[in-house]
Parts: C-alpha cells; sequence; structure tokens
C-alpha cells in the first residue's frame, strides 16, 4: 500500500526539516512550502492525503490559506501546528476548517499520532475483520466472540480501532493517549496501562498471556501483524 502523501507547510525552517526528517522516518511521503501562497499553488497542482498548516505564514496566512482550500477541498484533513495557544486561536482555527489543532511546543510523537487518528478517519476501512475467534465490525462498531457480543466502552472501542489501524507496529503510551484520547493532557500516561489492562480482559482469550494486545519491553504496545 502506498503511504499517505503529507504537505508541510511551515516558514521557520529548523522546524520544516524537523517535521520532514520525522514524517519520512515514519515511512510517508512528504512535499513542504515555506509561505502560504506557495502552499496554495502546490495544492492547486495535486492534493496531497493531510496537511500540516502553520498559522504564521508570510505571502498568505494559515487562516486565509485554510479557508481558501474549504471551498475546494471539504474532506482533506488538516492539523493546525501553531504558536498560538490560547483557546481563542485554536477555536478560530477549528473554526476556519482545520480538523485537529497542536500548539507549539509539541512533541513529535503526539504529531504522529494525531496524523494517524485523522488518516484514519478519512480513510475507508473494511467492515468486518476476522481476528481468532473474534468478529470486529468497524462500522457498527461491534466486537462479537461465538455469537456473544462483546460490551465496550467508547474509549475502548477508540483503542481497539488505533490498534487495528496499524499493525505490526510498537506504540508508546505518549502516541496512544495523543490519538485516542479527546484530551491528551487530562491524565497521567499511566491511564494507558489501566485501558489496554481492561481491554484485553474483554478481547484476549487469556487476559494473564495476551497474543493480540502484546507488551514490546521499552516499546509499548503492539498490535501483531497477522
Amino acid at each position: 500500500m502506498t503511504e499517505p502523501r503529507i504537505l508541510v507547510v511551515e516558514d521557520d525552517e529548523a522546524i520544516r526539516t524537523a517535521l520532514v526528517t520525522k514524517l519520512e522516518m515514519e515511512g510517508y511521503r512528504v512535499e513542504f512550502a515555506s509561505d502560504g501562497e506557495l502552499a496554495r499553488q502546490s495544492l492547486e497542482r495535486r492534493i496531497p492525503d493531510l496537511v500540516l498548516l502553520d498559522i504564521m505564514l508570510p505571502e498568505l496566512d494559515g487562516i486565509s490559506l485554510l479557508k481558501w482550500l474549504r471551498r475546494r477541498e471539504r474532506d482533506l484533513p488538516v492539523l493546525i501546528l501553531s504558536a498560538k495557544g490560547r483557546e481563542e486561536q485554536k477555536v478560530e482555527g477549528l473554526r476556519a476548517g482545520a480538523d485537529d489543532y497542536l500548539a507549539k511546543p509539541f512533541g513529535l510523537e503526539e504529531m504522529i499520532a494525531r496524523i494517524e487518528a485523522l488518516l484514519r478517519r478519512a480513510s475507508p476501512q473494511d467492515i468486518t475483520q476476522k481476528v481468532g475467534d473474534l468478529e470486529i465490525d468497524l462500522g457498527a462498531e461491534r466486537v462479537v466472540r461465538s455469537g456473544e457480543v462483546i460490551d465496550l466502552s467508547n474509549l475502548e472501542w477508540r483503542l481497539l480501532s488505533f490498534f487495528l489501524g496499524k499493525p505490526g507496529t510498537p506504540h508508546s503510551r505518549e502516541r496512544i493517549q495523543g490519538a485516542v484520547w479527546d484530551d491528551p493532557d487530562s491524565s497521567d500516561t499511566r491511564a494507558v496501562d489501566y485501558h489496554v489492562m481492561n481491554l484485553r480482559k474483554k478481547i484476549e482469550p487469556d487476559p494473564a498471556k495476551p497474543t493480540l494486545i502484546v507488551t514490546r519491553h521499552g516499546r509499548g504496545y503492539e498490535w501483531p501483524a497477522s
């Protein structure tokens, strides 16, 4: 499968280089623009799978660029990365059409987790997956074992969907929390351990010896690739 293409719109060269380097390390195809007008021209030539957008840009500011983009592309995922972190500034960006907002400074792992979550929402998924004796219906948000429906909380379902979206990759607590929690800063990352434990109790054949959500010591949790 071809990895998603991401357009990075950032005028600070050091930040832009760090973002591009991290995204390429994660396997994404990356294009970049150093000002809003160059980004607009790039978007006219080719629509990427996701846009990372700074707000304070020369030539054409990020909010104006975003409003222009939304008139052309309603569903393209846009993640704002901005030094403007006050609530009213976040609200302005979200109302202009952003799907998510990260205030600088931010962790690169959290950024990757947010990107994964946005791409997962934007991409069609197989309706039903069979994993061992589990039948997972992504469309209906239902998990069944031997005809019995397993009751998952909303957070447990998002956690399960996160693991299914990228099998074979260990995920740190920080990355999981950034992708799954509505407010990643509202609780300690140890809360991830608690909810993983609860999810294991519900879906693992033997929660004491997990085979679906396995621990990779020093690296995080992983849903093994089939």
